[in-house]
Order: C-alpha cells, then structure tokens, then sequence
C-alpha cells in the first residue's frame, strides 16, 4: 500500500524545519522517508517489470499524412488541440502488463503528449471500471516526442487475456498538426474536447477509422513471446473490411493461432508498393522498422507487388524480374535476422477499380503477376508461400477474385473472402522453429 501526502516536496521540508519543537527530527526523516517512498513507487513497479521479455501484440504502421491535394479524403482535421483520442486496438496475445509505442514517424515537429491511458474496452468508447491505468514515459505522465522519433511508455500492469480488446486514450494539449497516422485502421475511434483520458464513456465530437499515434503494442507475461509478422498492402490491411468486425486475414490468423500461444501483427499499409514509395515508405524501405525490429517476431507472409503491377501511382510498370529482386531484398533482409519468411500468391485482380483507376488491369499486367506467382510457388528461395490466389480465384475465370469473395470492386476480398484467406494458410510451417 502507498500513501501519497498532497503536500509539495519544498513546503514539507520548510514545515518540518520550522515546527522545531514541536516535529522531531526523527518524525521529519520519517515523512519524507514516506514521501521518497510514494515518489519512487510508480518508477519501482516499472522497474519490476524492466527485465521482461516484451512481444508485439499489435502494431499500426505508420505512414505520412494524407490531404485532399493528394487526391483523398481524408476524416481527419489538420489539427487537434486540447482533445482526447481514444481508440480501440485487438491484441493477438495478452499477459499481465503491457507498454504502448506512440510514434512521431513524419512529424516535422515535436509531438507534446500531455497524458495517455490504457484500459479494457466494455463496448464503442466505454472501457471496463476498474481497469483504467495511466501510462508515464520514464516517469512522466507528459512526453515530448522529437519529429521522427517514436516514444515507448513505462510497463503498466493490466491483466489482458487473449484476442482482448485495448482502449488507447492519449491527450493532445497544443494545437498539433497531423502528420503521422495509419490510413485504413477500420476502426472507430473517438475525439473529445478537453482531457477526458479517464473517462470511462467518452461523449465524441466526431468519430474517425484511421489509427492516430500508437504504433504498437508490446506485452509480457503471456506465457509467448512468438509472433508472426502479416506485410503487405490494402489486402493484408484489410481496407474493405467491416468497420469494427476485426475479420481481416491477420485478425483470423491470429484467432487460429490463439491455441498455440502464438501471436500475429498486420503490418500492411493500403495502397503500399514493394519498389515505390507512395501509400507509405516502399516495402524494402519499411520492411526493417515494421516487421524485423518488432519484438518476438520470428516468421513473416508477404504479400505486395499488386499496386506495382497495377502502376498505381507511376506509369511505369515493373518487370517480373524488378518484383523478384525486390522480394530478394526482402529476403535477404529477413534471413539476416533469423526471420522466416513465406511469399503469398498476388490475389486475381482483373477488373479492378475500373471507376477509380483506368486500366489497372491488363492482359500484359496479369502476365506479371503470374510469372511473379510462378516465381513464389516454385522459386526455391523462401521458406514456404501461401498460395492466395488459389483461395480467391474464380475457378471459370482464374483472373478474377471469386463473386462469392468480392467486396464489390474485383480487388479487395470481403469478410468472407478474408476468412478463406486465413483458413488457406498452413499453420505447421509457421510454428516451426528454425
């Protein structure tokens, strides 16, 4: 138990020196013997938790900001000043204590966190009573976080189950610009006026399904520090899911993976390119910061390469070749760290976004893919693939995603399609040690 005095540390001393008579010497060392005692006690359970083994448990990679004059809408405001964010995240493993990763990744200024909160979510944005606990950075609840820079919390005890849902509430006090977030989190999150962090329901002033300055989150305690790695593009970030549903292929590989104590990330960034920076830093570029320096990740399924073939933000469509010596990189990236890593098949895609982007297929595109595909399943250098195009394709027409699987534009699956996605993938290789 620890008794904290409301009294500040410099009126304490004076007090005790100018009672004399009447406060021992021996009282004064005992109160503020109590008070270093109460001062050091966050900064104690930190440190018994400082020697964990921490696993990833979640992650959102981060990305620039998106504006109209790129050509999207997008639902957030260019700033926020004195509000609270709360958001809801879905933790593949749990444990007894966790440490929240706030990034600044494109910040061109310092990012000032006033006070950050974690809890167990009941429903929308009301958390459980009871388990609300407030995050400090090297002891402080307030934290400065220099433009590029990530910032990651102190350890904070909270029993967490698997598959558990985690509310992130963070508030931002000055007036902020956004310059970093994750585009396609389809998830609801909540902005209120104020620092309502420890509310248990936040009243929201607007609603939001990007994820705004929480990166990651590493956990300890979960009797697993196991993870696989999910990297790609909008088909592994789950653009075209059900807003709240946590059905993308990595959600459900996750929930396979449950039994085993083995944990899964999504480390996909909708529209993102293996060789092209565009939607998010290019694949090769981003592969080291997203996956391999995540804690506990020892395998990895890749599936990128369709917004290259498509050219979806240059004219200039790669070669097969280019695409596999791209997946090279990657490779040679992985085994350097003693990562596995498994391709997946690029999914059917003819047809695709013919209202959004004019001959993003074509019979020469489609010859890419295939060779790529022939490349993956065949190639001899990755430690195993996934064959994602079988599980999708339309067995009449192989160049198409099945109807059955289709959101609607002849790219991205549904709930349903990424649930046979899930089912597609092998469990025993990935749960092979190497």
């Amino acid at each position: 138990m620890y008794v904290v005095l409301a009294v500040p540390y410099t009126e304490l001393v004076m007090t005790s020196w100018n009672l004399r008579g009447r406060l021992s010497t021996l009282t004064r060392i005992g109160l503020l013997s109590l008070l270093a005692a109460a001062n050091a006690a966050p900064q104690a359970h930190a440190q018994a938790h400082a020697n964990d083994k921490w696993t990833a448990a979640w992650t959102a990679s981060p990305q620039a900001i998106l504006r109209a004059e790129d050509g999207f809408e997008v639902e957030l405001p260019a700033t926020l000043s004195d509000q609270t964010v709360r958001q809801t995240l879905r933790l593949s493993l749990g444990g007894r204590a966790v440490r929240i990763v706030l990034t600044n990744a494109y910040g061109k200024a310092p990012l000032v966190i006033g006070e950050a909160r974690v809890a167990r979510v009941e429903s929308g944005s009301t958390i459980v009573q009871g388990s609300d606990r407030a995050l400090t950075f090297g002891g402080e609840t307030r934290v400065v976080i220099p433009p590029g820079a990530p910032a990651i919390s102190d350890p904070v005890q909270i029993d967490l189950p698997l598959l558990s849902d985690l509310s992130v509430s963070i508030y931002v006090p000055e007036t902020t610009p956004i310059d970093t977030f994750h585009w396609s989190g389809q998830q609801t999150g909540y902005l209120a006026k104020g620092n309502v962090t420890s509310a248990t329901t936040i009243t929201a002033d607007a609603t939001f399904t990007s994820r705004l300055f929480v990166s990651a989150v590493l956990s300890s305690g979960s009797g697993s520090n196991r993870v696989i790695a999910a990297f790609g593009d909008s088909i592994t970030d789950g653009s075209s899911v059900t807003v709240d549903s946590n059905q993308r292929w990595p959600d459900i590989l996750s929930e396979r993976l449950a039994p085993h104590r083995v944990g899964a990330i999504n480390a996909g960034i909708s529209g993102n390119q293996l060789l092209t920076d565009g939607m998010g830093a290019n694949a090769i570029a981003r592969f080291e910061r997203d996956v391999l320096s995540q804690p506990g990740v020892e395998a990895v399924i890749v599936l990128i390469g369709i917004n290259d073939i498509g050219a979806f933000s240059t004219m200039k469509v790669p070669t097969a070749g280019e695409l596999i010596a791209g997946y090279r990189q990657l490779i040679a990236q992985a085994r350097s760290r003693g990562v596995r890593i498994f391709g997946a098949t690029i999914t059917p895609f003819e047809g695709a976004l013919e209202d959004f982007a004019a001959g993003f297929y074509t019979p020469e595109k489609e010859a890419v893919r295939a060779q790529v595909n022939a490349w993956i399943r065949s190639g001899g250098e990755l430690d195993g693939f996934v064959d994602f195009d079988a599980a999708l394709r339309d067995p009449q027409r192989p160049t198409q995603i099945l109807a059955a699987y289709d959101s609607g534009d002849k790219l991205h699956p549904n709930d349903a399609g990424y649930r046979a996605m899930a089912e597609a993938i092998e469990l025993a290789p990935l749960l092979r040690r190497r």
